[in-house]
């Protein structure tokens, strides 16, 4: 029986994009991201820098919050961050990686947070850019994720270009993808389901990287402190990720 849940899948591979002194960014609506750069804290024996929406920097908060915008988050940190600093380093060049959700991604890594449908006679209005737009194509590398696996939001063309540039990955509960400089390519799957599930799944044309195989098991250390971050499993039941 494979040790991953779909929930542990998505925190745990998106903590794996983390690299030795860097800096990383999780924002709004992040909880998923949030998670992972707690448990990256927790389990990679690497230092790196750690900034959240919440202003904190290298935070160590009293409770993990399901908000990833609670101020608890910026308890006992080594300094405050506004918005605007956030920005300001990503232009600068400053920000490794930024954790930046998306509604609809497609192939090239392009993303849509601002309408399900034309723009002028919308199905579903989004909340728009805001930070995502200025960080996608300015921070060295950006990841997202969505908590389903799907042709309704790995699509072959966006109803609307919010942001485009910078893309480096992408986790769903049942795969890891990463750009190859043109487009997303498959890098990892989940072990209970097939590749070609995978790309059934999948609204664009999904091409393999290069040495590509199931993702490896969680090591000992991962699963420690995603237990610890989550003991009663409040964070895994209110996120609902399935794997089909």
């Amino acid at each position: 029986m494979t040790p991953w849940s779909p929930f542990s899948y998505l925190v745990t591979n998106l903590a794996r994009f983390v690299r030795p002194r860097e800096t990383t960014f999780s924002g709004v609506n992040s909880t998923l991201p949030m998670l992972a750069c707690l448990l990256a804290k927790k389990a990679y024996d690497f230092p790196f820098t750690y900034l959240n929406v919440a202003a904190g920097v290298d935070p160590r908060p009293s409770s993990v919050p399901l908000s990833s915008s609670d101020p608890v988050l910026a308890e006992h940190s080594r300094a405050l961050f506004a918005n605007e600093d956030f920005y300001d380093l990503c232009a600068r060049g400053g920000m490794d990686l930024c954790f930046l959700g998306a509604a609809q991604i497609d192939g090239r890594g392009d993303t849509n947070v601002s309408c399900i449908g034309d723009w002028h006679e919308p199905r579903v209005r989004l909340p728009g850019g805001g930070g995502g737009a200025v960080m996608l194509p300015t921070a060295r590398r950006a990841c997202t994720w969505r908590t389903e696996h799907s042709r309704r939001t790995l699509v072959e063309r966006l109803d609307f270009r919010t942001a485009a540039g910078g893309m480096h990955g992408l986790v769903t509960p049942i795969a890891v993808l990463v750009h190859d400089g043109e487009r997303l390519r498959l890098s990892s799957w989940h072990p209970d389901v097939t590749v070609e599930e995978v790309r059934e799944r999948t609204g664009f044309e999904l091409l393999l990287e290069p040495g590509a195989a199931p993702t490896p098991a969680p090591s000992d250390a991962e699963a420690r402190a995603l237990r610890e971050l989550d003991p009663d499993g409040v964070f895994e039941s209110d996120a609902a990720v399935r794997l089909r």
